[in-house]
């Protein structure tokens, strides 16, 4: 066998080198997310990661985490920034790093699924995810997990009167509390993972989510009352953070296209789960009523002309949403 040579060495650690390095760049993409067994996180990831495993360059391949094992939306975003997680699904969480996004925080900003869509498809991305871009993160697509409605143990919510003196658990956002408070309501923020035992301890009365979140959750265990007053539309954004710009743009492209064509599996399994979900909440005895929705939504004015005024761009992004309305 021939020798080598010492001045063929150093050749020979940068071609072994590079050969490493290609080997390694290859890798599992972490998705992490706060949705437990039973919400449609939980589906519409498993179908994302199908789609995208099948389409990515061997040795790449996304795995999930859910029920917030790597942390809540706020703490997944932080290591989104970090470089520790490669994807998550925020939703009242983005407006914590672009305070446009808080838009959908508003009450009554979105009026329905339709609406949704429309904005979806004529606003979000020239309106919305340029913010999202100047904060560090990348948007891939816009799906949801539902209008969220509200649960309490004092009487049933019928008008913002009702909810007068009452403690209700909401998401970690200002203009939330800032709704709340306008009803007449004690609004405490809370994580999600923290929600079931302060209802079960009576730390407050009431909370509010989607309804597959509620069942997910096991809300309906420890209330007594459920209000369809639809007031705050949520959705769920699949969000790239540092490690976005480092991934060959082959597996960008597919990551992104398939983040595209899970939509309709996901407003799908969002309406399966729901239907279920209040099937589940009715047969544990939960009362159900619906809400006088134009009355929240005129106790809301306020709040809608608050975040035009001190958001900066916030009337023109008002202003977007309703051109699309579709009523």
């Amino acid at each position: 066998m021939t020798a080598i040579k010492q001045w063929q060495i150093p050749i020979i650690a940068i071609l072994v080198a590079g050969s490493f390095a290609t080997t390694v760049s290859a890798r599992e993409i972490k998705l992490g997310h706060v949705g437990r067994p039973g919400s449609p996180y939980q589906p519409t990831v498993a179908e994302f990661a199908r789609i995208a495993n099948s389409k990515l360059p061997a040795g790449w391949k996304i795995e999930s985490y859910g029920s917030s094992q790597l942390g809540n939306d706020v703490e997944l975003m932080q290591k989104l920034k970090l470089g520790t997680v490669d994807l998550c699904l925020p939703s009242s969480a983005m407006s914590t790093v672009a305070e446009q996004f808080a838009v959908t925080e508003v009450p009554y900003t979105v009026q329905s699924r339709e609406h949704a869509t429309e904005i979806q498809k004529k606003v979000f991305w020239d309106v919305l995810a340029p913010y999202a871009e100047k904060a560090g993160y990348h948007v891939l697509a816009m799906w949801e997990s539902g209008f969220r409605q509200m649960t309490n143990n004092i009487r049933p919510i019928k008008t913002p009167e009702d909810l007068k003196g009452i403690k209700m658990r909401v998401a970690a956002s200002p203009w939330r509390v800032k709704a709340f408070k306008a009803w007449g309501a004690n609004p405490t923020p809370l994580a999600w993972s923290e929600v079931f035992v302060a209802l079960q301890t009576k730390v407050v009365d009431g909370q509010e989510n989607p309804l597959a979140s509620i069942y997910s959750g096991k809300v309906h265990e420890v209330q007594k009352y459920l209000s369809f007053t639809g007031h705050i539309y949520a959705p769920l954004y699949i969000v790239a953070g540092r490690t976005w710009n480092s991934f060959p743009q082959e597996v960008r492209e597919v990551l992104k296209a398939a983040a595209q064509e899970t939509r309709p599996f996901n407003l799908k399994a969002v309406d399966e789960v729901n239907k279920i979900a209040l099937e589940k909440i009715k047969a544990a005895g939960v009362e159900v009523n619906e809400a006088d929705v134009k009355a929240f939504i005129a106790a809301t004015a306020p709040v809608h002309e608050e975040f035009a005024k001190s958001v900066p761009g916030g009337a023109e992004i008002l202003a977007a949403f309703k051109s699309v309305a579709p009523n």
